[in-house]
């Protein structure tokens, strides 16, 4: 093979990855914690601007990955540096770069000591991050997928809670016990196909009996991520013990790796395993979603209580992943991005909240919105989201996976329903503690309301809120496409999507 060269056009993907990483840097090198931090704000704001140029470059028309780029990396072993995106993989990282200055903003006061450090832990984070969702190469994707362990172990080891050093390394332990069955699964397709190109592995003839070993790698390595039940027991500790912008990334990014693996490896390239599994993994989704609500709803702590949600809502992601509809492929990929919006807004609220009272405790906020009714007043839009209110984001999303769901089997939505029911009574309980309290509230009357900062840091996540959930079809629009192509490859005559360049 002659040498690969870039298919045409700027290196706009390879810019997009990088740029953070000379961010951090640069960074290294800045002295006093006021300039680092304005630093950070400044570059994550450019490369959350620099990254909507993508919606002007990518034609939602296709199916075929775009804004190609593919060179010679390892010869000897058929190693490619190849990236692309497709509908599903450009709204991540345009959710990626959105959240990343909402973190440095949530940050500003939280984060007191090696601020150096924690603003670069950050930068390193956003180069992962998005080029997780860009690798058109496993090994590529395996690099950028690791990369992502050190910097946020240190997140939550460093400048976490009382218990940071446990919840970091089960977050560690976790993680590489599921890269480990990642790479076997890796291997096992390079030894068969003799590439790592990803979408030359999509669309082979496997063997039934490849494809369930295969299959079940990739599922318990994304399950853990997701994390599905019974994979999910690292999550809480995680969440609880990392610092706002820990805790905003878990949620609003990493836990979408997992489903983006489903959507990416598991339906296109094992599709004889995915139709084998399904009706297993939809039992476990619909656990996920009843678990996940009656533990958010015993929760007094509200950091565990907005970790248990996530459980519940990323269940419905996966249940309509495994539905293999139309219907409810797009319905998960909204629940997807939903949940990163509504979930980053509500870890954002519970920080400002901890900052105030210096306690998570749900009593210990009682009453608080009569003194911070401006914020009050935006908690009650996230809660309305999460519980999946019509209007808000959330809610087109969980009704595309319900009606998947029933394409599939009644019953199973039958027994998911009483999720969304409880999602209803843990927010909505949240909400009436915070706002009204009752007859012996805590002495609030010296709590400010929300600053400028905090307003600016809430706002644009407010607006996507009510958008999405006023005006979805844009959304739809980008990842349709990708996402009929997606489901023909796991129920259809499976056809390779050739890499172009756009």
């Amino acid at each position: 093979m002659p040498p690969l060269t870039p298919t045409g056009g700027p290196p706009w993907l390879t810019l997009l990855i990088f740029a953070p990483l000379a961010a951090a840097l640069v960074a290294s090198m800045l002295r006093g914690e006021r300039a680092l931090r304005v630093w950070t704000l400044l570059f994550t704001l450019i490369e959350a601007v620099a990254s909507l140029g993508l919606l002007w470059v990518f034609d939602p028309g296709t199916a075929r990955f775009q804004l190609v780029e593919r060179w010679r990396w390892i010869p000897a072993l058929n190693l490619e540096y190849a990236l692309g995106v497709d509908g599903v993989s450009v709204l991540l990282i345009l959710l990626t770069t959105l959240v990343m200055p909402l973190c440095v903003l949530a940050s500003w006061t939280y984060i007191q000591t090696r601020v150096r450090e924690f603003l670069i832990c950050l930068l390193l984070m956003e180069t992962a991050m998005i080029g997780v969702f860009c690798a058109l190469d496993f090994v590529l994707f395996f690099v950028f997928w690791e990369a992502m362990l050190i910097p946020m172990a240190l997140l939550i080891g460093v400048w976490g809670g009382a218990r940071r050093v446990y919840a970091a390394l089960k977050f560690f332990i976790y993680t590489m016990a599921g890269s480990v069955l990642l790479l076997v699964a890796i291997i096992a397709l390079y030894l068969e196909t003799g590439s790592f190109n990803i979408p030359d592995m999509m669309g082979r003839p496997y063997s039934p009996t490849f494809q369930l070993w295969v299959f079940g790698a990739f599922f318990v390595s994304f399950a853990i991520k997701v994390p599905m039940f019974p994979f999910h027991t690292w999550l809480p500790a995680a969440h609880v013990e990392a610092p706002t912008a820990g805790s905003v990334i878990l949620a609003s990014i990493l836990l979408k790796m997992g489903t983006y693996g489903f959507l990416r490896f598991c339906l296109p390239i094992t599709p004889y395993a995915t139709k084998v599994f399904a009706p297993w993994i939809l039992g476990l989704s619909v656990v996920a979603i009843l678990y996940g609500g009656f533990t958010a709803l015993a929760q007094t702590d509200l950091k565990k209580l907005v970790a248990y949600s996530s459980v519940g809502h990323m269940g419905f992601a996966t249940l309509g992943i495994f539905s293999l509809t139309r219907a409810g492929l797009e319905g998960a990929t909204l629940v997807m991005i939903n949940h990163g919006v509504t979930t980053g807004a509500l870890f954002i609220s519970v920080g400002i909240i901890y900052e105030r009272l210096h306690s998570r405790d749900l009593g210990a906020s009682a009453g608080l919105g009569k003194q911070m009714p401006v914020f009050a007043a935006l908690l009650g839009l996230f809660c309305l989201s999460s519980l999946a209110f019509p209007g808000t984001n959330s809610f087109i999303g969980e009704f595309l996976v319900l009606a998947g769901g029933f394409q599939v089997s009644t019953g199973m939505v039958i027994c998911a329903v009483p999720g969304v029911v409880l999602a209803a009574a843990y927010m909505l309980r949240m909400l009436q503690r915070f706002a009204y309290g009752g007859t012996d509230n805590p002495d609030h009357s010296k709590i400010p309301d929300l600053g400028i900062r905090e307003i600016v840091a809430l706002a644009p996540l407010a607006c996507l809120v009510l958008w999405i959930g006023l005006h979805p079809q844009p959304v739809v629009h980008l990842m349709e496409s990708s996402v009929a192509n997606i489901l023909q490859q796991a129920t259809g005559p499976a056809g390779t999507v050739a890499l172009v360049s756009h």
